[in-house]
This record gives structure tokens, sequence and C-alpha cells, in this order.
């Protein structure tokens, strides 16, 4: 069998025609700069020699502002409505981070909401944000798999932006926004195919609620992965839980009283890998390493001080946060030319994870 190909750089990859960040890159500036010297206002003053490099840079790549845009924009609030899932959840803490700082540059004021998983507060939030006349919305939560929602959803986005409101989703939500997208299948795969290379063969997969389409693309990568080396995912291999600790602790409970013979968990978030780690070593008496594998997702800031410390996917969030913010700012060129941002995952190997056992066959 053909060696595991390596794990790809994570890197950042958009679509379109020419974009102000492109004139900032060319200038050698950042896009807040960029955007002072071509349009002003932002409540600073750019020097006369950086206003000429980045006017250079414009006329270089044959940029076009779009004046309908400005416009449309000045006529509203300077507030960004940063829409998530769960504020005490540090993956959304860590997107909200790259929007607030990114949102600093351009002296614009961000209002953080949270819809706890609820379709419907979310929806109602969208309606709030758009009777507000905030500039952007940026929708950092996971979409659903509900395609009645997701048209809904769509519908009230669409209706946003007819007002002059800018949209950027950062995951896959369906809709015909700006986007920036994480690379959940890739990480997954790449936890499957680290834990294949130990030898494991019998992995359980803890799994965040079923109706996210995180949580779909993630299983997807799990699957894609075993396909690729001739297995599959057992259903009793496979347990729903909630993206909390306690919800990894419960289920990693349940998946072993189903199959005690597993050699190795991956847990689709962190804090459900912590509670997995807990319940192994704890509430089972299992090694961790030695016995059995643990494998999360996302990286967030306390993985590494686990005991072991976690062998999980990073993904770059506050990166995400960041370019989203960056895209409400940086007008389309055209009008319905939507943007894509690829954000890569990138395993990160720690002590969690080990060869398995001997016995395990």
């Amino acid at each position: 069998m053909a060696p595991d190909p390596a794990p790809r750089k994570p890197s950042d990859r958009s679509t379109g025609a020419v974009t102000l960040q492109q004139v900032a890159t060319r200038a050698g500036v950042s896009i807040a700069t960029a955007s002072r010297a071509l349009h002003g206002g932002h409540g600073r003053v750019v020097n006369e020699e950086l206003r000429s490099r980045v006017l250079a840079a414009a006329a270089e790549l044959s940029y076009v502002s779009n004046a309908p845009a400005q416009a449309l924009a000045r006529s509203r609030t300077s507030v960004v409505g940063l829409l998530v899932h769960d504020v005490a959840d540090p993956y959304f803490g860590a997107i909200a981070t790259g929007v607030m700082r990114a949102a600093a540059e351009f002296d614009l004021m961000v209002m953080l909401a949270a819809s706890f998983r609820e379709p419907q507060l979310e929806l109602d939030y969208l309606v709030r944000l758009r009777t507000q006349r905030a500039r952007a919305i940026v929708l950092a939560g996971s979409g659903f798999t509900d395609q009645a929602f997701t048209a809904r959803l769509g519908e009230s986005l669409a209706g946003f932006a007819e007002d002059g409101g800018r949209v950027v989703c950062v995951g896959d939500h369906g809709v015909d926004t700006d986007t920036v997208n994480l690379d959940n299948r890739d990480g997954a795969e790449q936890a499957v195919a680290h834990l294949w290379a130990l030898g494991h063969r019998r992995i359980g997969v803890i799994a965040g609620p079923l109706g996210l389409v995180t949580v779909r693309d993630r299983l997807d990568g799990v699957r894609r992965a075993l396909q690729r080396r001739g297995a599959e995912l057992p259903a009793d291999c496979l347990v729903e839980a909630d993206f909390t600790r306690a919800g990894g602790h419960a289920a990693a409970l349940a998946l072993f009283a189903r199959r005690p013979d597993l050699t190795a968990v991956f847990a689709l978030n962190d804090g459900m890998a912590a509670g997995a780690l807990a319940a192994l070593q704890e509430g089972l008496g299992r090694s961790v390493p030695g016995e059995v594998s643990v494998v999360g997702f996302d990286d967030l800031p306390y993985s590494a001080d686990l005991h072991p410390s976690l062998t999980t996917v990073r993904l770059p969030l506050r990166r995400a946060g960041q370019r989203a913010l960056e895209l409400i700012v940086d007008e389309r060129p055209q009008r319905g030319a939507r943007r894509i941002v690829e954000l890569e995952a990138d395993l990160t190997v720690r002590a969690s994870t080990g060869p398995a056992p001997a016995h395990s066959g």
C-alpha cells in the first residue's frame, strides 16, 4: 500500500477579480491602510508616501473601486454583527478575536450574539441587525443540514445585502455569500491517516450534533479516509454528543460500554476529546496512549496542557475571523462575484497518540 501523503501546509487562497487585498499586498501595506488611501475615512490619515504606493499598486493592477458599495457603506452604521453558536466555546472565541482585531483597524465595532445552535434565534438576530442598519454580518456558527432552514437563511441574507449590508460566512452555510472555508474534511482525513499509520484498526468516533454541517463534513472525512484503506466506520463505533467536555465524557463511556475493544478515539472537537480523556483514564482506568489513543479537532489553546497533551487537528481560527472581516471591507469587484477563501487544516501530533497495543491485531 502506498504511503499516506504528507499533511498539506496551511494556505489562504481566494478567487475572483482584482480586490483591495491584492492592492494592499502589491503595495506592501495592510488592507486597512490601502482602504484609507483609496477611500478615505476610518478616522486616520495615511501619509503621502504610503498613499502614493497604494495608488501606484491600484493602477498597476487596474483596480476599480466599487463606488456604489462605498456609498451604501457610508449610509449604514459602523456595527458588524458577529453571530456564533456559543460564546463560552473557545472555538468561537478564537474566530471572534480575529474579527475584532481586524475590525479595530477599520474603526468598526463588533456586536457579538450567540444562537445556542437554535436556527430560529439565528434568523431573529439577522432581522434585528437589518433593522438596526448594521454595516455587515459575519455568520460564524456552523451551518445546519436542514434544507428548509438554509433556504430561509438565504432569503434573509439576500434581503440584508439588497439593503446595502455585507455578509460573510465562516464555513459552509449553503448560501450565496462571500465565504471563508475551513477544510474540515481534510483535517478529519489527516487524523484517521495518523491513527491508521500507528496500527489502529478499531477506531471509535465521538461526533457533535449530526444536524450541523461542520459535523457532517468531519464525518465525511473520517469515512473517506477509512474507505481509501478498505475499511468503514461501523454504526456501533459512532456516538453523537454535545460539543462539550461533559458530552465527550458521557459519549466515551457509552462508546466503550458497546465496544471495549477499541484502541483509538477520534473526538470531533477538543472539548469532547478532553472529556473522553478523563473518562478513559479516570472512569475506565485505561492508559492513554498505552491502551487507547485519543485525537481531537480544532487545536484550542488548552489542548497542549491536557494530560497527556492532545494530538489534534489545527484550524487557523483567528485567521478565519480576520479574513472574514477583510472581505467585508474589500468590496466585491462586481455584483454577484462570490469570493471564497480556503484555509487548510494541519494535524498537530502530541502525546495522546501512540502505536496500537500489540494484542489489538
